[in-house]
This record gives C-alpha cells, structure tokens and sequence, in this order.
C-alpha cells in the first residue's frame, strides 16, 4: 500500500512542469526545514519535551490520529498547491505533537528496543537518532529532499488508513465549507434549455444562478441546501473543500490521483 501510494504521488509530480517543480521542492524544503527546527527545539530542551510527549499521553488513539491526518493534510496542500483553510490548519502545539509522535514511530519501527528504555531517556535516545537522520539529510543533494517528503506522506497516509478515518476509504459525505460557498459566483443565464438537476426545473434566460468550479449551473435555492450536506457537484461529483480533514485528504488525494492518470 505505501509502495502504490508513493508511486501515485511520483507519478503526479511527473506531471509538473520544471518551474512547479522546482516552486514545489522550495516549499517542500521550506516546510522540511521548519520541521526540523521544531523537533530540534522539542529534543533540546527537557521541558518542552516532557509537555509535549505528557500531551501525546493524554490523547486517545482517534485524536492521535487526527493529529497525523492534519500533518498530511499539510503536506498534500503542498503537492496539490493548495491554501489550508482555517478549520483544517494545524496549530504549533499539534504540530510539535505530531511531529515527536511521527518520530516515536520511525524509531519504533526501525530500533523498537531503543523505546524500550527508561522514558526519562527517551529525549537523549531521540536526539541522538534524529541528528543522525539530519546530517543523512544534509549531506544529500538538494533535489532528493522530495523522496524521504513523500516517503513521510505515504507513512502518514498508512497510519491515517488504518482506522478507516481516511487514507484511501470511502470519504463519508460532508459539508462544503462556508467559505467555499460564500466566494461561489453567480452568473446569468444566456442560453434556453439549461434544467437545473436538483430540482428538475428550466432555469430561464437572465436569472442569476451558481456557477460551480466545474461549470455546472444550479438555482440558488437548490445548491445551497444541497452544499450544506454534501461538499459534491450534483452532476459530475467535483469535490469542493470542507472543513472535515478527513474530507480535505480525500478531495486532495483526488487531484493527485488525476494528476497521476495524466502521465499514464
């Protein structure tokens, strides 16, 4: 599974021409390096530390994994060139969370007796796998920052998957969000004979009507109702965005699984 998801998300990049490219990897490098100084912070200083690693104790195994959902949701903003709304960013604390809990479970899987350790050891054991991992990073060259990038990715989107709260499910249907709906334009018609799906009605000439991204028409009183259940075009099933994260990764997942389909 991670093995597809990595070459799904290879074979979309494909598709970029070199300036996307090289936009995406600057970001990416951006976003790496801000990762790093955080986890260097968490590792360097007991106190932070022990906040955080006492804050991954409290949270059930559903939040933890909504903490994971949110970091590749971030990270499939970026491939996609996307903007996070407001209601699916993810705040300093949880990034901190989920960036000491994404590294629990790199060392768990590739030194499980190092965890296995006192855990007021845990810090200097971390840190000390984590300077090695960097300087690995910093001696590579800098176009391969996209590999162990999307290799995080397909780890998170495995983790997200296995609770069925995403990570290649069936999405449940959800909302499209506020904002979506109140920057949502509305265009006249010019042409006889357009019906309006939903209510199966003529939409006549001059009336202002909403116009979807995809293009397709719908009478006001119709598309907002149907909006405010479903975040789906009526007619061909476009995704717009939500604030369910869940939502937000299979809608994004969507337009790399197009962009991929274009190198085939």
């Amino acid at each position: 599974m991670e093995e597809t998801t990595s070459a799904i998300i290879m074979s979309a990049l494909s598709t970029l021409t070199p300036s996307q490219f090289s936009d995406l990897t600057r970001s990416i490098l951006s976003a790496t390096n801000h990762h790093h100084r955080r986890l260097s912070s968490l590792l360097s200083y007991p106190t932070l530390f022990s906040l955080t690693l006492h804050h991954l104790h409290t949270l059930s195994l559903p939040q933890k994994t909504l903490l994971i959902a949110r970091h590749l949701l971030s990270s499939l903003h970026l491939l996609t060139a996307t903007s996070p709304h407001l209601s699916t960013a993810t705040r300093q604390r949880d990034l901190d969370a989920a960036l000491l809990l994404l590294l629990l479970c790199e060392t768990h899987n590739h030194n499980p007796h190092a965890l296995e350790a006192p855990v007021s050891e845990w810090r200097k054991i971390l840190s000390k796998l984590f300077s090695d991992s960097l300087l690995t990073v910093s001696l590579a060259p800098l176009g391969t920052v996209m590999i162990p990038f999307v290799e995080t990715v397909s780890r998170c989107w495995r983790l997200v998957g296995a609770l069925d709260c995403g990570g290649g499910k069936e999405a449940a249907e959800v909302a499209a969000s506020a904002a979506t709906v109140v920057a949502l334009p509305s265009v006249e018609v010019r042409h006889d004979g357009r019906e309006c799906v939903i209510c199966k009605e003529e939409m006549g000439i001059g009336r202002d009507v909403c116009e979807l991204p995809c293009q397709h028409l719908f009478h006001w009183m119709c598309i907002l109702p149907w909006l405010g259940k479903r975040n789906t075009c009526p007619c061909c099933r476009f995704r717009l965005p939500s604030d369910d994260v869940f939502g937000e990764i299979q809608r994004l997942w969507e337009v790399l699984l197009k962009m991929a389909a274009k190198d085939s």
